[in-house]
């Protein structure tokens, strides 16, 4: 039988609305499940609410993206192993499998120190999760360059057990993400799929919008012996209304399916 690769809406993606319209969203655009962004709002944090979500829409939670963001610091607990054990207990309680993972923010010293070690410990926890790392990219401001994580933006320099490949992130970093995608070999387990022109800032824009092989990489999965999700990953805070909004989403739905079932460029 051959697998198929599950389309997730991240509930990011419906910002500034919150997380109960993703829900509604991705069951009214057959979406195959959800990605939990943890984030300030309650119900994204709370696996009760998030379980009936799950149920009166019929839409699976297929993968929790931890508070890793600067604005979800707070959540939870400003210990950042402590966010990461509430959301490796959320997604098992859910019965996802994947719990997306930012590295360390350069100011987390001690949680930078122990985090490859920390890490393993947590998957030996919980056997039946991932816990993906993934890409992130240089901050450019004012004409200068820094990189905010440590030991960088780029995971696959360091090695983890497995990756989150974001397509965006690649577009910020100047990155190709098939070359990406290449470093991460069999390690790849979770695609964040958006697009972006290379400008230097984080676009998250529709699949296909961009300067990213966005169409190539899809394709490119089967090749790859990927086992993982993809979850869209995209910016639609300018939307003026709920339908242009629905329209973004439907169009980056019909992107994946259609690249995700196309002929794989590895096996031709």
């Amino acid at each position: 039988m051959t697998f198929r690769v599950p389309v997730l809406l991240s509930t990011s993606s419906v910002f500034p609305e919150r997380t109960a319209a993703a829900f509604q969203l991705a069951a009214a655009l057959g979406y195959d499940g959800v990605e939990v962004m943890v984030w300030t709002d309650a119900v994204s944090q709370d696996a009760g609410a998030l379980r009936g979500l799950s149920e009166h829409y019929g839409v699976p939670v297929l993968s929790v993206h931890a508070p890793c963001l600067l604005v979800t610091q707070r959540v939870w607990s400003p210990d950042p192993w402590e966010r990461l054990r509430r959301s490796a207990e959320l997604a098992s309680t859910l019965e996802a499998p994947t719990v997306v993972v930012h590295p360390p923010f350069t100011w987390q010293r001690d949680y930078a120190r122990t985090f490859a070690d920390g890490l393993d410990a947590i998957a030996r926890e919980y056997p039946d999760l991932r816990f993906p790392v993934e890409n992130m990219y240089p901050v450019r401001m004012a004409g200068r360059q820094f990189v905010p994580y440590v030991p960088g933006w780029d995971p696959t320099e360091s090695g983890y057990a497995s990756y989150t490949l974001d397509l965006s992130h690649c577009a910020a970093s100047h990155t190709d993400s098939l070359a990406m995608a290449d470093r991460m070999g069999d390690r790849l387990a979770h695609v964040h799929l958006g697009d972006g022109t290379g400008g230097g800032r984080d676009e998250h824009l529709v699949p296909g919008r961009g300067s990213q092989p966005c169409a190539e990489l899809l394709r490119s999965l089967a090749g790859r012996g990927f086992t993982g999700s993809v979850a869209v990953e995209v910016t639609t805070r300018g939307a003026k209304s709920r339908p242009v909004r629905e329209a973004d989403l439907r169009e980056a739905l019909a992107f994946a399916r259609a690249h995700l079932t196309a002929p794989s460029p590895i096996d031709a």
